[in-house]
């Protein structure tokens, strides 16, 4: 397992992240565990939750997943470890906090009570990367920023970062910490895979000039380049079958990963997976970790066998073929005008 800083930071981490969305629902906690287990087996030796997970967000489901880190951290070298979380903001709805009664503002209240019920459920007295979920445009950028240099200064975090933003709101974000001398943020983690390339579009030249980490996350498009979503299928217990009926925002979040193209998408590359004598995952996860701008690919799993071919992306480097077919699928159907 290779490993990489992230940004300006003194974070060294591996390239694979292990993103525990799942922890507390989908899978359980002993499944958690063997998932752990496996990925630090492999060298994975950073972590990534957050207050609102498992995803879909339930009452009774709320905070398990930095419960069940924090459990499986106990006895183990807590600087062998990296730990990331997020702070909810709104999320138009959809990452509200039930932990916090539904409050998911970035304002210094809620951020910095936020930051104390992630630290007591990972049972630790700081968190190496704390990030913004979802950008609040309600509270002014200046008083998060404040209060997560309040949190630097106080020792609860080393690094501040920032999630599902644009090339603007981060722009801006980066902009005001310098010009007011606060804590900026030194990562961003956003959606980025074969399938939805839209963070090339600007963000990508903003991490080059700005000497940001992008933490990609879902490079297997929550598990439609697993194939499983093929010929009508929907799997029980899937990602997007959960998502489903979940409320409406989960109805259009689906659409956006399981519709035609994404699906032909799919067969494509995982033709091209073949050709290359790998799995589509691992391909699809490879293709990743060879942007320059990404530090750590998060991936998943409901189960512990499928790490395998994830994980195995950390011994791959794809050939300019692979990557040049890679570009021509989703050139001709995914961005046909690009």
């Amino acid at each position: 397992m290779k490993h990489r800083r992230l940004g300006r930071t003194g974070l060294v981490v591996s390239e694979i992240c292990l993103g525990t969305m799942t922890f507390g629902n989908q899978a359980d906690e002993a499944t958690s565990f063997a998932i752990m287990d496996k990925a630090r087996e492999a060298g994975v030796d950073f972590l990534d939750v957050a207050e609102v997970y498992p995803v879909p967000p339930e009452p009774k489901y709320a905070g398990r997943s930095e419960e069940i880190v924090g459990k499986w951290m106990k006895g183990k070298s807590r600087d062998s470890l990296f730990i990331a979380t997020k702070v909810a903001g709104p999320g138009g709805g959809w990452f509200l906090s039930p932990v916090r009664d539904n409050k998911g503002s970035l304002d210094r209240h809620n951020v910095l009570r936020a930051v104390e019920g992630s630290l007591k459920r990972l049972g630790t007295d700081y968190i190496d990367l704390y990030q913004t979920h979802w950008p609040d445009r309600g509270v002014p950028i200046e008083e998060t920023l404040e209060s997560l240099t309040q949190l630097v200064e106080q020792g609860k975090i080393r690094y501040a970062g920032c999630s599902n933003e644009t090339a603007y709101g981060f722009t801006k974000s980066l902009w005001m910490s310098d010009k007011l001398g606060l804590a900026r943020y030194e990562t961003i983690q956003n959606n980025f895979s074969v399938l939805n390339r839209r963070f090339e579009d600007e963000l990508a030249e903003v991490c080059r000039r700005e000497q940001v980490s992008l933490l990609p996350y879902s490079p297997i498009a929550g598990g439609v380049l697993s194939g499983k979503y093929l010929d009508g299928k929907w799997p029980a217990g899937s990602r997007f079958a959960m998502y489903r009926d979940h409320n409406p925002r989960s109805q259009a979040m689906t659409n956006r990963f399981v519709n035609d193209k994404t699906l032909e998408s799919t067969r494509r590359l995982m033709a091209i997976a073949d050709a290359a004598g790998m799995n589509v995952a691992t391909l699809a996860t490879a293709w990743s970790l060879a942007h320059d701008f990404v530090g750590s690919t998060i991936i998943g799993a409901t189960k512990v066998e499928q790490l395998n071919d994830t994980l195995a992306a950390a011994e791959v480097t794809l050939s300019d073929d692979v990557k040049k077919a890679c570009h021509a699928l989703t050139k001709e159907i995914l961005y046909p005008m690009g």
